[in-house]
């Protein structure tokens, strides 16, 4: 096989157009790092693990649906224990940060962190880092321990603060560097991992030896590559409460509407996967998918067609959707984020209030139109169980990944196996959705 790689990308060729998108290691840029044996291997409550550690060789296949005669394609390294490891438990130092806005389950993904340094590879000193990337510089510190996040996963939000922005390349890796710490794990979005790429090139830029982890947080489930983000199932249950609310709306009042808008920026998966399971809601209006107003074919031709037929509906709309409707009028359609990201304009008021006029100026019949915002309540609750046992497999997975000398990646299942994915693999992906 044929190997190539720079900064950005490392490359391994095969037979068939076998392509693997492989992962830094720390010997890329480190010579005679020396190798221990995996602790789990003496470890007796996870004796049954020796049996499953990951072959070094094992890669998941990027797409798994091809045609007979079509090439292997692209492939990503494994995630799981390996046999050796590139750190011993005295020497490891970690911290944990989070970025951006709240996801549930972001607690549960801190808490297993910190187990699974503690119990699977016997790490003691676990620092959390206050308030986001600016917390590396500006903040206080906190030591986590088993006993300090115990009952973290019980909670919303994160116990570590978060913040947008306030990322100083220099300045993080220079507390990096100066405060002893060789394994940072960072939570968040696309504008942290982008932000934990740059933060990795400077850490191999200056030879040191520390593994840069990501873990992909989006609540809106935008990354293609890998099969959910956590915290989207959470999303999607809590998401019910407001449709059942505005369907209990709707069907006691004659000509009632409720309007449900949810999270989704650039994405619907929330309000598509929400309305599947609720089977309550007439119209998912979605970023995806373009609609128009008036004329026919038009929301208002819809809606009034379904007033007539069933006497009320459910409408569930992204807050992404429909902005181009609206956006002659926006003053604030090129402002952005502290991350970077579009700010967007309440797409629910408008239309709810484009709604009313239009069927004001027809006088044709009387409507109700309830409007209901769940935004930050749908993400500022714990995780539920499905997402709990999610968080507890990627938390794992990445501190697997730090141990074995991996860096430079971000974790996440594809096709039902945890991957390592290059934060470049990644951050094009989030750029260019």
């Amino acid at each position: 096989m044929a190997v190539s790689g720079d900064l950005k990308m490392k490359i391994v060729k095969g037979d068939a157009g076998y392509v693997l998108e492989d992962v830094p290691h720390l010997a890329d840029y480190l010579s005679d790092l020396p190798t221990y044996p995996n602790p789990l291997q003496i470890n007796p409550a996870y004796s049954v693990v020796k049996q499953y550690f990951v072959n070094q060789d094992d890669t998941v296949a990027q797409k798994i649906v091809v045609h007979k005669d079509s090439p292997r394609g692209t492939h990503l390294r494994r995630a799981g224990p390996r046999q050796k490891v590139y750190f011993e438990a005295d020497e490891v130092h970690a911290c944990i940060v989070t970025c951006g806005g709240l996801c549930p389950g972001l607690n549960t993904v801190i808490r297993e962190i910190v187990c699974g340094l503690y119990h699977m590879y016997g790490v003691t000193r676990v620092l959390g880092i206050d308030g986001g990337y600016s917390g590396f510089y500006s903040r206080n510190t906190i030591e986590l321990t088993p006993r300090v996040v115990n009952d973290i996963h019980k909670r919303g939000g994160t116990i570590l603060g978060t913040s947008r922005g306030g990322h100083d390349t220099s300045k993080i890796v220079d507390s990096i560097h100066d405060r002893g710490i060789n394994h940072v794990y960072i939570i968040g979005g696309d504008g942290t991992q982008k932000g934990a790429s740059v933060i990795f090139e400077e850490v191999r830029r200056r030879g040191l030896k520390v593994s840069v982890v990501g873990v992909p947080k989006t609540i809106d489930n935008d990354i293609p590559v890998i099969d959910r983000s956590f915290g989207f199932d959470t999303a999607v249950e809590e998401a019910q409460r407001a449709i059942c609310a505005a369907h209990v709306e709707a069907e006691s009042i004659e000509h009632g509407i409720g309007l449900v808008k949810l999270m989704g920026r650039y994405s619907g998966f929330i309000a598509m996967y929400a309305t599947l399971a609720s089977r309550d809601v007439d119209c998912c209006l979605i970023p995806e998918s373009p609609f128009f107003l008036e004329g026919r074919g038009g929301l208002f031709e819809f809606i009034e067609k379904r007033l007539k037929e069933n006497g009320h509906m459910v409408i569930v709309l992204a807050e992404g959707a429909g902005q181009d409707l609206l956006s002659e009028s926006l003053q604030s359609m090129n402002q952005q984020d502290a991350s970077g990201n579009k700010l967007l304009q309440d797409v629910g008021l408008w239309i709810s209030q484009r709604i009313k006029d239009h069927f004001a100026r027809q006088q044709k019949m009387s409507i109700n139109l309830k409007y209901i915002d769940p935004t930050y309540m749908i993400r500022a609750i714990p995780s539920n169980a499905a997402d709990n046992v999610y968080c507890t497999l990627l938390a794992q997975s990445a501190v697997h990944g730090a141990m074995a000398g991996f860096t430079g990646f971000v974790v996440g299942p594809v096709n039902g196996r945890h991957s390592y994915i290059p934060f470049n693999h990644i951050t094009e992906i989030f750029f260019n959705f």
